[in-house]
């Protein structure tokens, strides 16, 4: 079989154009294809490998092939497209009782649509490697909700190309005003636990921040330290610890902390994980929750009302933000775009028993 004559050779009427115009494209696309192929100095099968995300095209045939995929601007019509029954998910960490959280929730929708969910982890990146995305491009799922990560400029053409819709979860920078995302209220979250325990009357609150290079941590601090401010109390950079969101930074920075002559009466402990880190290292410093120390967390696992004292913290309702991307990346997916792609759904204090009035004389 020939390839098609390439459409700027042939005479052009207004019978012809007004055909084009009712296939949407096609006549256009089938010449695209046909031309991408010249220039690459291939096959039109082999285009058509690329499209589908097979892995038999050596790695520089690819990348030459994308490049003019996304040169031409081709992006195949979503009635095309073929979809495996499945939700990608994708964790830049897959690690603890947070991650089941979430799971949790992208499944509860994926079973109501009689989907399957395919988990995948960064190993700590913030951006998936070029494999992935070669992986998710042949699988060709639904869509893809990514938590705490987001994409390059070249994986998302690959994936809008393919007419795969992503949403990204708690995005760890600002994802672009384009790219829809699924938030909660972490600088409100952040005020209202500092508010809290200057309400109980406590003047030294430290804090164990997340990773600096994570939107939802910078919003958690800043929080923090507009209830200071707004209080009239003054911003100690050295009550402030940098931790990254795991059980050992809360240990350590808080053994940090709570050694200090002028140590804290409270800390913030930016999440539950490291909250639980900061309660090792009170005991092991013989001090007690809460006559002693204040402690306040954020995320509310499950585990927060379990442990002894019970966990102050802040609820983040991540088992809803989960239910809420797997169900845009669904609508995304449909014809017609929802009216809102960017949502932050509301934080809330929950008071158990970690806080409590600063000890006398402090």
């Amino acid at each position: 079989m020939t390839s098609p004559e390439p459409a700027e050779s042939r005479p052009q009427t207004r019978t012809q154009d007004r055909t084009q115009t009712r296939t949407q494209g096609r006549t256009a696309q089938t010449a695209t294809l046909a031309e991408i192929a010249r220039e690459a100095g291939v096959s039109a099968p082999t285009v058509s490998k690329v499209l589908n995300g097979r892995a038999d095209v050596a790695p520089a045939t690819r990348a030459r092939v994308e490049d003019l995929l996304r040169a031409h601007g081709y992006r195949r019509r979503r009635a095309e497209a073929t979809r495996s029954p499945l939700i990608d998910l994708v964790f830049h960490e897959l690690e603890s009782a947070w991650a089941m959280e979430v799971i949790r929730g992208v499944e509860n929708v994926a079973r109501d649509a009689g989907l399957s969910v395919v988990l995948s982890e960064s190993a700590g990146r913030l951006t998936p490697g070029r494999t992935w995305a070669d992986q998710v491009a042949a699988r060709r799922p639904h869509g893809v909700v990514l938590v705490l990560s987001g994409l390059d400029a070249s994986q998302r053409a690959l994936l809008t190309s393919r007419s795969i819709p992503f949403v990204v979860m708690d995005p760890a920078g600002d994802p672009g005003a384009d790219v829809p995302s699924i938030g909660a209220t972490n600088w409100q979250g952040g005020l209202a636990a500092t508010r809290h325990l200057v309400e109980l009357g406590h003047r030294r609150i430290g804090a164990i921040t997340g990773p600096s290079q994570m939107m939802c941590s910078r919003a958690r601090v800043d929080g923090y330290r507009a209830a200071l401010e707004t209080a009239g109390l003054p911003v100690d950079p050295g009550l402030i610890a940098d931790g990254d969101f795991h059980h050992e930074a809360g240990y350590r920075r808080g053994l940090e902390l709570l050694r200090r002559p002028d140590r804290p009466t409270a800390v913030f402990a930016g999440n539950d994980l490291q909250a639980l880190g900061l309660y090792e290292a009170a005991r092991e410093l013989g001090l007690r929750i809460p006559e002693d120390l204040s402690v306040v967390g954020f995320d509310d696992l499950p585990v927060a009302p379990l442990v002894g004292p019970p966990l102050t913290t802040v609820r983040q309702p991540l088992t809803e933000m989960a239910e809420a991307a797997a169900k845009l990346v669904l609508d995304l997916g449909r014809e017609g775009s929802p009216a809102a792609t960017r949502v932050e759904l509301a934080t809330s204090l929950v008071v158990r028993s970690s806080t409590g009035e600063p000890p006398a004389g402090r």
